[in-house]
């Protein structure tokens, strides 16, 4: 197991700056996520900041079913096993039934991601803060960059407008 990092002395001790990814394909996408919403800050934190609603085609899987993906921060004083925890319960309560597995995608009616917490690092088998993937997805970073795109990622030492316009860049590339 490996953790480091720090809340970066801009909040209370107990407190964690969390930015979460959702996205819904499957039913009424827009209603799936601000269930999500509702949920989260009844058992997770206030969202302090919510980036705009973004239709996106499907990555990584063929579907006929666009997804709507968005950002959002979220202030929390749960540890953040917890919150991971919590995030899947509110998944599971939404209706989401199965979870991709091994790269392996499919529908969902929501899906929540922990992207970043503070300026933490968590490798361990169960969870990994900052989320592996979210710098190579434009769908999560471009909501995540109207909402802190001065944030810097913990492990690359870039912020999210830089890790943006690189996959921007990447992707005219081809």
């Amino acid at each position: 197991m490996h953790i480091e990092g720090d809340t970066g002395g801009m909040m209370k001790n107990n407190e964690h700056s969390v930015f979460l990814a959702l996205g819904s394909n499957l039913g009424d996408k827009q209603k799936n996520i601000e269930d999500a919403f509702e949920k989260i800050e009844e058992r997770i934190g206030k969202i302090t900041s919510l980036s705009a609603l973004h239709i996106t085609n499907p990555v990584g899987f063929q579907s006929a079913n666009i997804f709507v993906n968005c950002v959002c921060e979220v202030v929390t004083n749960i540890d953040i096993y917890t919150l991971f925890a919590t995030t899947q319960e509110v998944e599971k309560e939404i209706g989401r039934r199965v979870k991709s597995r091994y790269g392996i995608y499919t529908d969902r009616i929501i899906d929540i991601d922990l992207i970043m917490v503070d300026n933490l690092i968590i490798n361990t088998p169960d969870l990994t803060i900052p989320h592996p993937l979210f710098h190579l997805r434009d769908f999560v970073l471009a909501p995540f960059c109207e909402i802190a795109p001065d944030r810097i990622h913990p492990l690359f030492g870039k912020t999210i407008r830089k890790l943006k316009d690189e996959l921007d860049r990447m992707q005219t590339a081809y």
